[in-house]
């Protein structure tokens, strides 16, 4: 049985998809992939399908029934994975904005380093992305700087979606629980981390924006986002969390 998956949440990727795939199964590093499609209109879920009879039992599919947010995505990706016997759980974006060269330095993080938590962080050695305007830069780079001093972790990226679990992580968060989708989605899951003294580590990457396919970055995203981590934090203070 391998010990790591890729969960690659996805909704009309079919530009990427079987590049992405293509990329991560072409590793020194043997991984399998879970994709967890939305219902995408574009045929993903199909183009992944047909990938399956090549890849065999390295990659898997989960399509649900309607788009229903990045969070709910890679939470039914997470126990999927610990229905199994995966050891590293990943997330990962479909698009190349995360470089599946850097999927080894992640795992070698948390299976050597000793992380439980390995963060492929854009920020902790300068700023490292590529093709993103000024804009969006001040506002991921800013949003880590709020979310450190909201938290007090003590996290770079604390946005960033590139990122391995140790099973022992998900195993003792209420995925339940889990209340946001967007960016939020990702600063809670290490929020709970931290909470939980789990050891967290940031391995420097360099993000580059997608050059196929549409973001899916929307104004309630970045909301959530904002407000989100006050709710999270609250309801560490109350012990609710």
């Amino acid at each position: 049985m391998n010990d790591s998956v890729v969960i690659i949440p996805t909704y009309n990727e079919i530009e990427n998809i079987e590049s992405i795939i293509r990329a991560v199964l072409s590793q020194h590093k043997s991984f399998h992939i879970l994709v967890v499609d939305d219902n995408s209109p574009d045929k993903t879920a199909k183009k992944v399908e047909q990938l399956q009879s090549e890849f065999g039992e390295r990659l898997f599919i989960e399509n649900r029934t309607k788009k229903a947010g990045l969070g709910t995505a890679y939470v039914h990706g997470f126990k999927w994975a610990l229905q199994r016997d995966y050891q590293f759980i990943f997330e990962m974006d479909a698009d190349f904005s995360h470089n599946p060269n850097d999927l080894e330095k992640l795992y070698d993080a948390c299976h050597f380093g000793g992380a439980d938590l390995a963060i492929g962080s854009r920020y902790v050695t300068g700023v490292n992305v590529v093709n993103w305007p000024l804009s969006r830069v001040l506002l991921s780079y800013f949003a880590s700087v709020y979310v450190k001093f909201i938290t007090g972790m003590q996290i770079h990226d604390a946005t960033a979606g590139f990122v391995c679990f140790k099973r022992e992580v998900l195993e003792t968060i209420d995925l339940d629980k889990i209340k946001f989708v967007g960016y939020a989605f990702q600063i809670e899951m290490k929020y709970r981390t931290f909470c939980g003294k789990f050891k967290i580590t940031e391995v420097p990457i360099i993000f580059t924006d997608r050059t196929r396919g549409v973001s899916k970055m929307s104004n309630a995203i970045i909301k959530e986002a904002i407000f989100g981590v006050i709710a999270l934090r609250i309801r560490k203070v109350f012990n609710t969390l």
